[in-house]
């Protein structure tokens, strides 16, 4: 299971980052599931080695052009790559009619259905591989987190059950093993009740906007990954007054370390935080705000960097 950022800044745009966008990969590789979609994220696609035509779903956390901008040029752009698999677009009920309006009045034609769902009334979404639950943050506008948690991963054959109900080994086992349905007899057998997991599942929390870190107490227990915004730091926010219903490092920090968070991602920096060491404020800023509260794994997520979820959990770059 891994990790894509596709845009870590916040608000605007720099010459480094993008708006928000992250990609959450299934641990097969295959397909791949969109957190946020800030304009510019098809252009940073590009250099990346996802293709839309194996998208599973975009997920929204909040209103905010940052965050939602860059779905009509996304979804466009999906449809002349030649997608035909209907897409589920889980998103705030408010943005439902401006995705079907602006694609309505630039005349474009998508090949695939384009499912619209409300992040408001869900309760969990699913594939056969990841479920999909929400948990309720704080900000200028309702704003949440996206909990995604493997579904059966790396299944087995259940061999103690198979041999308790008398099922015989053979070609029974092998098409179990593969989740198909078998006849045995008078009893139809579905591989999908023969089949457990080898390893716990992997969860990863992807947040939208966020002022209030401990609204995640319930759900980063256990959580292997918690991916958070740190806009500000203290002395910024000390100085202005202004949170802009926003987290600094020092917040987010705090609760991962009293949370027991494994891996701390943090994100969306605000764009006063420059690259170069000499300027100020600088990115480096923001990582030892954070490290001078929070004693686990703390990674800040740069612009088309990937990163795995080990089998134990442990977040490393890949490349």
């Amino acid at each position: 299971m891994d990790l894509l950022f596709l845009g870590t800044s916040a608000g605007v745009p720099t010459k480094a980052r993008n708006v928000s966008a992250t990609a959450v990969i299934e641990a097969s590789g295959s397909h791949w599931y969109l957190v946020d979609c800030g304009e510019g994220t098809q252009h940073q696609l590009l250099h990346t080695p996802l293709s839309l035509r194996d998208l599973r779903a975009i997920f929204i956390t909040h209103v905010h052009g940052d965050h939602c901008f860059g779905l009509p040029g996304l979804l466009a752009s999906a449809g002349m790559s030649g997608r035909t698999q209907p897409l589920d677009l889980v998103l705030p009920a408010a943005l439902h009619d401006w995705v079907r309006h602006g694609l309505v009045v630039s005349d474009t034609f998508l090949p695939f259905e384009v499912r619209l769902l409300a992040v408001e009334g869900l309760v969990e979404w699913h594939s056969d591989a990841l479920q999909v639950t929400t948990v309720q943050l704080s900000h200028r506008v309702p704003s949440v987190g996206f909990v995604f948690t493997e579904l059966n991963p790396e299944p087995r054959l259940d061999i103690p059950r198979l041999e308790a109900e008398g099922i015989p080994r053979g070609p029974l086992w092998g098409d179990l093993a593969k989740g198909l349905s078998v006849q045995h007899g008078e009893l139809l057998l579905h591989g999908a009740d023969y089949l457990r997991p080898s390893r716990p599942p992997r969860r990863v929390i992807v947040c939208g906007d966020n002022d209030n870190p401990e609204l995640l107490a319930d759900a980063a227990r256990g959580a292997d990954v918690l991916v958070h915004e740190a806009t500000f730091t203290q002395p910024i926010v000390e100085r202005t007054g202004i949170t802009f219903g926003h987290s600094t490092a020092a917040a987010v920090a705090r609760f991962a370390q009293a949370a027991g968070v494994r891996n701390l991602v943090l994100t969306h920096f605000s764009a006063r935080y420059q690259h170069d060491p000499r300027r100020s404020p600088n990115i480096d800023n923001v990582r030892d705000e954070a490290l001078g509260h929070y004693s686990g794994q703390l990674t800040l997520a740069q612009d088309l960097q990937r990163y795995h979820i080990a089998r134990d959990g442990c977040l490393e770059p890949i490349g």
